[in-house]
């Protein structure tokens, strides 16, 4: 068993996918989550990763600590889309959700998954960074997939296992990545921790 530090229902059903249980282990009512995915001026879009995750499983594991709960490792993960060096974060409202979209349309753009593996004093982390190429996308239909509101709590507005599937032209690297767990990494970090995959 291991805790997952994640709101995110992707996460929880890859991890069903590959056959781990796991307890969730979310933020208090006390905790500010959302301050830890500011950005930083002048952060590149992998650092930024990098550091986002490094800081929740920091945040997991004194959480696990101060709620008094039996040791097991913790698993965090960041997801961030990037065009360029450009970091399209979580759309603040629909106008912003709407600005990402076609900043992406007809593009290619990098989607970064960072995982990071706890117990203890113990960690381990990986970055995975696939590619994905939108197809020129009209107006009309951005509006409608925003008013949906399926691009809300998504990094660059838009989750790949929805209808902008139908947008995406080409994809190198990983699909369960893009999907905010990429499992290959995330496996092999289990394995570190004694987590049969």
């Amino acid at each position: 068993m291991i805790y997952l530090a994640s709101q995110s229902p992707r996460r929880r059903q890859l991890l069903e996918q590959i056959g781990v249980q796991y307890e969730l282990l979310l933020p208090g009512a006390e905790e500010d989550a959302e301050a830890l995915e500011v950005v930083i001026e002048g952060e590149s879009p992998d650092a930024y990763c990098v550091r986002v995750t490094e800081a929740k499983l920091d945040a997991a594991l004194k959480r696990l600590a101060a709620r008094g709960l039996p040791e097991a490792p913790v698993l965090c993960s960041d997801t961030t889309v990037a065009l360029g060096m450009q970091i399209l974060g979580k759309p603040t409202d629909a106008a912003d959700a709407l600005r990402m979209l076609e900043q992406l349309a007809g593009r290619r753009h990098r989607v970064l998954t960072a995982v990071a593996v706890g117990r203890g004093a113990r960690r381990a982390a990986a970055l995975n960074v696939s590619e994905v190429e939108f197809a020129d996308v009209d107006s009309e239909r951005l509006r409608r997939y925003v008013d949906s509101g399926e691009p809300f709590g998504k990094a660059g507005a838009y989750a790949i296992q929805s209808q902008a599937a139908t947008w995406i032209r080409s994809i190198s690297g990983s699909y369960s990545g893009i999907m905010g767990l990429p499992l290959f990494e995330t496996a092999q970090l289990l394995k570190q921790f004694g987590v049969p995959i």
